[in-house]
């Protein structure tokens, strides 16, 4: 920014004056659009002030809780719901729904401490997690008319903004679970209210939650687009290559590194996409690429040891994958299905579809 002395332009009546003054009208009718966006704007600065606000100061993220939104968990297992059309979503209660909870189980009003603030909705109400892990299961679940399900199969089941709520909240309920004591010292670690960070009681030393970045690629030779499968996935799902960074690589180092070690192919081009935070295994940041190989050298090697099967899939099998949607619960899955909309692979795979439909209409 530059600073110091500007000489400013001087206006004086007349026509010419007129005809300057004459856009700035323009801009100044239209101001109710410009503070409508400034609005906008503002709303979501002061959520991120607030939650910031939460995370700083524990006096303000403990009356905030008593006004907030918790969503429960058992063993990391969140609570869901089943409403009219089938849909499912995440069951929330009030601070004093979640006490009357405990009181009926005959458990400590003190367990609300160990919530764990995740985020804030568009009405600045403060959103919390808590797991009750200690409780009978289905009693809690009864008592709530819910269910706990499993995380992995919560993904296929919830709506986009919701699955990244419960995956957020869960990856901090692990990492506070696991992370009670100081790997320097090996003395407790103890939270601030928001559960935003732990310190040692010891040495003072700070510990954050984190995220293992991992490099998530989606492989085309202009005409295909390769997927593969580990054999922990479920019975024909198939996915884009994805693989941890190693330390000290680039993003694109990590992805020329994953596709030769797991299929035995050379990248060419590579281009950013988007990110995730992933769940799985344990705090994953997914960053998405799309990269090309060429076509003259597509032929596959793939690591067993890495993956259970890798191969190349034509835009019309792709986009028969895509609307078969999810596998019915029960029911005989498709040969090939993907990962859940939300889902980080499942969007690498529909932006190639709809590039290849442009590149064919275009023809």
């Amino acid at each position: 920014m530059r600073t110091g002395n500007r000489t400013r332009p001087v206006l004086t009546s007349g026509p010419r004056t007129m005809l300057l003054l004459n856009p700035l009208r323009g801009i100044l009718s239209a101001r109710p659009q410009v503070l409508g966006l400034t609005r906008f704007s503002s709303s979501f600065v002061s959520r991120m002030r607030f939650l910031n606000r939460l995370k700083q100061e524990d006096e303000a993220c403990a009356a905030a809780l008593q006004d907030g939104q918790l969503v429960l968990f058992h063993r990391l297992q969140p609570l869901l719901q089943r409403g009219p059309t089938g849909t499912f979503r995440p069951v929330t209660l009030t601070c004093s729904g979640v006490q009357s909870l405990l009181q009926n189980f005959g458990s400590d009003g003190p367990l609300l401490e160990d919530s764990i603030l995740i985020g804030c909705s568009e009405q600045n109400q403060a959103q919390f997690c808590l797991d009750v892990g200690h409780l009978d299961q289905a009693a809690v679940a009864e008592f709530c008319a819910g269910t706990f399900i499993d995380l992995r199969k919560s993904f296929f089941l919830l709506p986009g903004p919701a699955a990244q709520l419960v995956a957020k909240a869960q990856a901090l309920l692990r990492w506070h679970q696991t992370n009670g004591f100081c790997s320097a010292t090996g003395q407790p670690t103890h939270r601030n209210r928001a559960g935003s960070q732990r310190v040692c009681s010891s040495s003072s030393i700070i510990y954050y939650p984190k995220m293992s970045p991992v490099v998530i690629v989606l492989l085309s030779d202009g005409s295909r687009c390769l997927l593969g499968r580990q054999a922990s996935f479920p019975r024909g799902m198939y996915s884009a290559l994805a693989g941890f960074c190693d330390m000290g690589e680039t993003l694109e180092e990590t992805l020329h590194r994953e596709v030769a070690e797991e299929v035995g192919l050379e990248v060419q081009d590579v281009s950013y996409s988007s990110s995730q935070h992933w769940p799985f295994p344990h705090s994953s940041f997914m960053l998405g690429c799309h990269a090309t190989v060429s076509p003259a050298h597509t032929q596959l090697d793939v690591d067993r040891s890495e993956l259970e099967d890798a191969r190349w899939f034509t835009p019309e099998e792709i986009s028969s994958a895509l609307q078969a949607g999810v596998p019915p619960r029960g029911g005989r899955p498709p040969d090939v299905w993907l990962p859940p909309k939300h889902a980080v692979a499942h969007h690498l795979i529909s932006e190639w579809s709809d590039r290849q439909r442009h590149l064919q209409a275009s023809e």
